[in-house]
């Protein structure tokens, strides 16, 4: 289990909101609420990382399994290594940010 830093990503609406990178292998605490980003780590030409946008969603429970995840093929076949996360109780809240980006950015894999 690795952190790996922030990412801000940015809604349709303008507004920002700073992720959390975590390894694919990361164990979250039962009942976290979250709104996260599946995407593909890579490093870049400056030393740091970029992340490739594969899917966003959100979740009254990040402890879940993600490879039981009903677009687990996909992530697997952009390969997906990290998972962002914007932790959020409120399900309202989550649901507003998660369309927000959808809106925004159009993953691949959430057709």
């Amino acid at each position: 289990m690795a952190k790996y830093g922030t990412v801000t990503y940015t809604g349709k609406s303008g507004k920002k909101y700073e992720f959390t990178a975590y390894s694919w292998d990361t164990n979250f605490k039962v009942n976290y609420g979250a709104v996260y980003f599946i995407t593909k780590r890579s490093p870049n030409n400056d030393g740091g990382h970029s992340h490739t946008r594969i899917y966003v969603g959100q979740t009254e429970d990040m402890s879940e399994r993600f490879d039981d995840h009903h677009d687990a093929p996909c992530f697997k076949s952009k390969g997906a290594n990290c998972k962002c996360v914007y932790g959020e109780s409120n399900k309202q809240t989550r649901l507003q940010v998660e369309k927000d980006l959808i809106e925004n950015y159009d993953p691949p894999c959430n057709g």
